[in-house]
């Protein structure tokens, strides 16, 4: 079956949303007005139930088939939250807000899930109940986790999770999908070093907090190399250094590295943590100086589950026409936390030749709308086919 021509009739329609949403971008759990216009339209809709409030700004919409005799209940996610910064695409619907930016394009994934939803209201042509969750926060506040914590998942009693993301770099419309690990872990790490500051022409005085983090770095690069097995994937970056002075004939009391570790394996994230922390005290005791390490676990690998997978695959193929499998990357995302709590799948959905995501001219390609909407049915009428 391809796209479903109900969707693809309502492409301008859906279009429109997307745009209007884009418009008006909002940062992690800020998302009223965009939680509002979700809810405001499942009710339209005619949902038989529409939520609001679940993980602060959450909203979740309840549409009931013709029958229920199998008691199946299938959720589907999309993200609402857009990116810290400033758009530079120069569209005629651009971000009228400054520092704010849908640069990822959740705009796109919150509307194909409202057209999923306006579908499935009108047809009801499944045996089941859909779910469909609209979170905020997934850049870097953790909305899914919050959604979880406020029982999502047994309050609307969801047996099965499942998600989309656009991918720039990806033919136009070509699905993408693997089993098991598919994101990473993200973590971040915050050390802060401390010395004996003083005259810049006097070193044999100090504790030189630039030279212990200077080789810090270079040491901190050996846990990837010399201690993860290399079959594994791992990466660790430091993104940030400061000193507590500006000053070129100083030599600065206090240091200040950041980064982050992304991993695919629970015992390979804790190996580094722990040795990120052995090498950063051994590094600052050897100079002198002393050090706090923290360490903060973000979002968790996100695993497909093997067979929600293969049912994400057969709906791509139907509505696409193929479904290749992605590769494993580094990037992280919190639908993981869904994933922990029900068996589902992320599936990916190439964005064509656009710019990256994150990047200040990306734009969300229009034309994968009727496609993507039309695998969030499918999932539904696949997985919950009519009595």
């Amino acid at each position: 079956m391809p796209i479903k021509n109900r969707l693809a009739e309502m492409h301008d329609e859906i279009t429109g949303w997307r745009r209007d949403i884009h418009q008006h971008p909002e940062i992690l759990y800020d998302t009223h007005r965009t939680s509002a216009l979700v809810a405001e339209k499942l009710n339209e809709f005619g949902c038989d139930e529409v939520v609001t409030g679940i993980g602060r700004t959450g909203v979740v919409g309840v549409i009931r088939g013709k029958s229920d005799t199998r008691g199946r209940v299938i959720g589907l996610r999309a993200d609402m939250d857009a990116l810290p910064m400033q758009e530079q695409t120069g569209l005629d619907y651009a971000s009228e807000i400054p520092n704010a930016m849908h640069a990822c394009g959740h705009d796109g994934h919150t509307a194909m899930v409202l057209g999923a939803a306006k579908y499935l209201a009108e047809t009801r042509n499944f045996d089941g109940t859909a779910i469909v969750i609209f979170q905020p926060a997934e850049e870097g506040g953790n909305g899914a986790e919050a959604m979880c914590k406020d029982g999502l998942m047994d309050r609307f009693g969801i047996q099965e999770v499942y998600a989309m993301h656009n991918v720039p770099g990806v033919p136009t419309g070509q699905f993408a999908i693997r089993s098991g690990s598919l994101l990473a872990a993200a973590d971040e790490f915050d050390i802060h070093l401390e010395g004996r500051g003083g005259h810049a022409a006097k070193p044999h005085q100090t504790i030189d907090t630039t030279v212990m983090l200077s080789q810090l770095i270079v040491a901190l690069q050996t846990i990837v190399s010399r201690n993860a097995d290399p079959i594994l994937q791992a990466v660790l970056s430091v993104t940030s250094v400061e000193t507590s002075s500006k000053a070129f004939n100083v030599i600065p009391q206090s240091a200040r590295i950041r980064g982050t570790v992304r991993t695919h394996s629970n015992e390979l994230r804790d190996l580094i943590e722990q040795r990120l922390k052995e090498v950063s005290e051994g590094t600052a005791a050897t100079l002198g100086g002393s050090v706090n390490v923290t360490y903060s676990r973000g979002v968790p690998v996100t695993i497909n589950a093997e067979a929600q997978t293969g049912y994400a695959a057969e709906a791509a193929v139907s509505v696409g026409g193929s479904c290749i499998e992605a590769p494993m990357v580094m990037g992280g995302e919190d639908f993981s936390f869904m994933l922990e709590e029900r068996p589902g799948a992320f599936i990916v959905l190439g964005n064509g030749d656009s710019a990256g995501l994150h990047h200040p001219e990306y734009n969300f390609n229009d034309e994968i709308i009727p496609i993507g909407c039309s695998w969030f049915a499918e999932m539904v009428e696949r997985r919950m086919p009519a009595a």
